[in-house]
């Protein structure tokens, strides 16, 4: 199982554990707070089924542009796409690109290691371009249920043509809506990611990938920084 699988479970473990009951509190605090541990469970649960898929799914971002997730098995690999750039993960590297003006940079670092810890911080650049990706998403909703003050409400709605389970989260550091399908996809989001407002809506999702969506695009320079690459 990839090892960001075992990470969304014990996050999910970990969380429900922490909103335990104690005997100081009261069986409607116990109540809110299975409430909020049964939340964080359901997304953890959809996010981790969703490793395993195979599918591309794009977004559409404020301004008219856009941004791609994709995700393929045997091996596991995922592209996330964002404005000027691609985040690419795959058993052989980690290839970052950027683009400016009409020139493409690519660098190949040493892929995460299966048994390793997956870092948020490998999705800064994306999270900063205006791509919220699922590790951000699962991080804000577990601050929001361990926040006694945060209220969280649950509704559903289609997306994309998706039927996905939405929360909205009221917490004094800022309020967000997270949608996930049913699927495990990040729906949509909106509100602020490190202070930074953001919003997001899938606009296309299919069940395949095309056979280039792990390589470098086309023409890129490309510069191994792998132990042994060139």
């Amino acid at each position: 199982m990839p090892a960001a699988s075992t990470t969304l479970r014990m996050l999910a473990v970990s969380v429900i554990a922490s909103l335990t009951v104690t005997g100081c509190q009261t069986f409607e605090d116990a109540g809110v707070a299975m409430e909020r541990s049964e939340l964080v469970n359901d997304l953890a649960a959809r996010l981790d089924r969703a490793l395993e898929l195979t599918y591309s799914a794009d977004y559409q971002l404020p301004g008219g542009q856009t941004a791609a997730i994709v995700q393929a098995q045997d091996p596991a690999r995922s592209s996330y796409t964002y404005p000027g750039g691609r985040l690419t993960v795959t058993p052989e590297a980690v290839t970052r690109c950027t683009a400016t003006d009409g020139r493409t940079e690519c660098t190949l670092v040493a892929p995460p290691t299966p048994t390793g810890k997956p870092s948020v911080a490998l999705f800064t650049e994306a999270n900063r371009q205006g791509l919220a990706t699922p590790p951000v998403v699962v991080g804000l909703l577990t601050a929001a249920a361990l926040d006694p003050q945060a209220a969280i409400k649950q509704t559903d709605t289609t997306v994309a043509g998706r039927h996905a389970t939405c929360v909205e989260v009221q917490r004094s550091d800022g309020d967000f809506t997270a949608c996930v399908t049913t699927e495990g996809v990040l729906g949509s989001f909106t509100g602020p990611v490190d202070g930074k407002p953001m919003e997001l809506a899938l606009s296309r999702y299919s069940e395949t990938v095309r056979q280039d969506a792990f390589e470098p695009p086309a023409g890129a320079n490309v510069v191994d920084r792998r132990p042994g690459g060139r």
